[in-house]
């Protein structure tokens, strides 16, 4: 059974479609990456997988359930706008997180934390951006979850660490469960994917192996992207 399909699914804010007849289906044990420009319906689909927006036509299944409160169980989203109370430290954090999540993996978050120097007791409001976003992807990596939907998880730090945290994906999911990412950063997550699903305007170009896009078109999947997408 797929983790995540869509069913001829479209999403509508007024006149302006989001997305338009999208389906796709999505395997276990998969690294997808969802790529495609500024405006293409990236973070409205990870939206609408994660239940925070409701679909205007058409059906999304995670786990063959529509979501709701037993998808949420089963599903670790990363938003692409910070979300940590301010006056929380990364303890309190990691408290929360193990009270509302019952596949979050304490131990594992400790290690990150670690590895990365990070102060348990350091508080939201004293971190920098950087931090904060190595603190979301942390507790996100954290859960032992059939289906992780990143959204642009490397789009606002710097190299070295956009290595750390594809490391850090690549090494901490649940290698029975699937992870969505999405980026215009294709050069940076190339090497960690499976497979690539190219949007645009709302709709789905292609889905496709990376291997397969190397292999038949000659070229990596960030030159294809660029011919695919060229002005």
């Amino acid at each position: 059974m797929p983790i995540l399909e869509c069913r001829e699914l479209s999403k509508r804010f007024g006149k302006t479609a989001a997305l338009d007849n999208v389906s796709l289906k999505l395997e276990p044990g998969r690294v997808i990456g969802l790529l495609g420009p500024n405006g293409s319906g990236k973070t409205t689909l990870i939206k609408l997988c994660n239940g925070l927006l409701t679909p205007s036509e058409g059906e999304i299944l995670i786990d063959g359930e529509a979501p709701g409160p037993k998808t949420k169980a089963i599903v670790s989203y990363l938003s692409d706008k910070e979300y940590l109370p301010d006056w929380m430290s990364t303890r309190q954090l990691m408290d929360f997180f193990e009270d509302f999540y019952q596949d979050f993996d304490r131990q594992r978050a400790e290690e990150m934390l670690l590895r990365l120097g990070l102060d348990e007791k350091q508080k939201v409001k004293t971190m920098s951006k950087g931090t904060r976003e190595k603190v979301q992807l942390i507790l996100v990596m954290s859960r032992r979850a059939k289906l992780y939907l990143l959204d642009e998880p490397i789009g606002g730090v710097d190299p070295a660490t956009r290595d750390y945290i594809l490391d850090t994906i690549i090494r901490n999911y649940n290698p029975e469960a699937a992870v969505l990412i999405s980026t215009h950063l294709i050069a940076d997550v190339e090497q960690v994917l499976d497979e690539v699903i190219f949007i645009q305007n709302g709709q789905i170009l292609l889905q496709s192996d990376v291997d397969s896009i190397r292999e038949e078109k000659g070229m990596s999947v960030d030159q294809y992207f660029r011919e695919v997408f060229k002005c």
